[in-house]
């Protein structure tokens, strides 16, 4: 691997994901206005990076070109937050639609390296998909974190740096997502399996650990020099008896973590610097 040697920890906090209802958590997240005060309390809790899944009025999962602008547009203005747009939306979004949320003109994109089951449901991502969505993400200059469910997504992110080259900036992040049912499962052995296959030209990486496997994937991943992704989409319990109030818990224990392990939270200039991120940002008043 050629990782980037960092003393600190980059933080992505994901606020909302495309599967919990507005009606069982209220304080998600899924109005512009309720993002952009999620970002701006992430962004002083620690994080440097937002993952966004967009709700339309109705609070379902959106792909809807005006919405995805409007709020990485909002999240831009009001935050120095890198502002990454999920191209997963939900499970049952079409794969035409999903290449259409680079139009949103955001720093980063995810691209997940394969197809997954997905609890009851399966996440559609054939070769032409991800293909088709590397190269444009390279035209855009849009930077991909890509996301790997199964140790076979490694080969998969090898064979697509293999056939187009290196992605805009010439940086490979990596997030390894691990709890979802009908993948890889919340422990370390799974996560250093992983770890194992991980193609030579990446230059960084970052896990998740869904619902239970929060903490021990967080703690095992700092121990192997990792960074951190938190937040509501993949966790809402912060403790036994205590539901997450707001996405910063999440953001702020792990920055406390990431403290104790004398890895402190990277700012997001450090962010930026560390992912090869291009500066879309305007001056702001």
């Amino acid at each position: 691997m050629a990782i980037r040697p960092s003393s600190g920890t980059l933080i992505t906090v994901a606020p909302t994901g495309a599967e919990h209802l507005k009606a069982d958590l209220p304080q998600l997240p899924t109005t512009t206005d309720e993002l952009v005060d999620t970002a701006r309390r992430c962004q002083a809790a620690g994080a440097a990076l937002i993952h966004i899944h967009v709700r339309d009025a109705a609070h379902a999962p959106t792909l809807d070109p005006a919405l995805l602008k409007e709020r990485v547009v909002a999240v831009r203005e009001a935050t120095d937050l890198i502002v990454q747009l999920s191209t997963g939306g939900s499970v049952h979004d079409p794969l035409e639609a999903r290449l259409r949320v680079l139009d949103a003109d955001p720093d980063s994109c995810s691209l997940t390296c394969g197809t997954v089951n997905f609890g009851d449901d399966v996440f559609l991502n054939p070769w032409p998909f991800m293909s088709d969505l590397y190269v444009l993400a390279q035209e855009r200059e849009v930077v991909p974190e890509f996301e790997i469910f199964d140790v076979s997504q490694m080969f998969a992110l090898k064979r697509l740096i293999d056939t187009h080259g290196l992605p805009f900036g010439d940086t490979v992040h990596v997030d390894i997502v691990l709890g979802v049912p009908g993948a890889l499962p919340a422990t370390a052995a799974a996560l250093h399996s992983a770890l194992s296959a991980m193609p030579e030209a990446v230059t960084s990486w970052s896990a998740t650990g869904i619902g239970r496997g929060h903490l021990p994937i967080m703690a095992a991943t700092l121990a192997a020099g990792g960074n951190l992704r938190v937040g509501m989409e993949d966790n809402v319990v912060f403790a036994r008896g205590h539901v997450v109030a707001h996405n910063d818990e999440l953001v702020a224990r792990a920055a406390d973590l990431a403290q104790l392990m004398q890895r402190p939270a990277l700012t997001t200039a450090q962010a930026r610097e560390l992912l090869a991120i291009k500066d879309r940002r305007t001056s702001r008043v």
